[in-house]
């Protein structure tokens, strides 16, 4: 049974969350605060926690934080955020901080449902290794002193391991399949999330961010994963 942290403020909202959840058979941990959020993760029962699913709006610390925080001690959580706006500079620095997905609030249960189920599905090992190509793993490849290992599922630049949560190691293993084809951002959010029914570049454009930032050496002037502007991204040419 997959375990969900729910972290959320508004009391209704969460006890209505909460047992939504747990109708479709998920266990859940429920925190109020950042602050209590972090505190279960870090303490015994944390390591039972497959995904977090984080409102921003929170007192004291806020989402952003917590999610920095999240993503500090563990890149392999999924966190989907919470947000009461539409707003694209909540959503954008969100998703900077290293959500994997969001949904604005009021969210329905499908909806709800649909995105954890996604989120949990990128993080299965199992479901990592084939890229766009759906090729077999074979021999790690050496791209420019990018090492992937589609097999063992680890990413090393120079010898050094580049630590990289789900989604940006889905999205890597998509685009670096296939190098120097083009992949439009509504085919990355099929491939990757899962949801291209949202056509959300935002999320793509970010975990792309997020990538650059640890695999460039500039990441202003990209070798790995370029963009081609008016079309989308590529792997390379390096």
């Amino acid at each position: 049974m997959p375990h969900v942290l729910l972290i959320e403020d508004d009391a209704s909202v969460r006890d209505g969350m909460e047992l939504v959840l747990r109708r479709h058979g998920y266990g859940v941990d429920t925190a109020a605060t950042g602050e209590q959020a972090l505190a279960l993760l870090d303490g015994p029962g944390g390591g039972r926690v497959e995904l977090a699913v984080l409102d921003l709006m929170l007192p004291g610390m806020d989402g952003f934080e917590v999610c920095r925080r999240i993503r500090a001690r563990t890149t392999a959580l999924p966190v989907i955020m919470l947000t009461a706006r539409g707003d694209d500079h909540d959503i954008v620095t969100g998703l900077e901080a290293g959500a994997d997905d969001y949904v604005v609030k009021p969210v329905t249960a499908p909806v709800l449902e649909a995105r954890i189920r996604a989120a949990l599905r990128r993080a299965e090992p199992s479901g990592q290794a084939p890229g766009a190509s759906g090729q077999t793993p074979g021999a790690p490849a050496d791209l420019a002193g990018l090492v992937i290992d589609r097999a063992g599922l680890t990413v090393t630049k120079h010898g050094v391991p580049v630590a990289l949560p789900p989604t940006e190691l889905r999205l890597l293993l998509e685009l670096s399949a296939s190098p120097c084809r083009v992949f439009s951002r509504e085919q990355l959010l099929e491939s990757v999330w899962d949801h291209s029914f949202l056509g959300d570049s935002r999320l793509v454009d970010a975990a792309v961010g997020r990538l650059r930032a640890k695999l460039e050496d500039v990441p202003a002037k990209p070798r790995y994963v370029q963009t081609v502007r008016g079309f989308g991204y590529r792997f390379g040419p390096l």
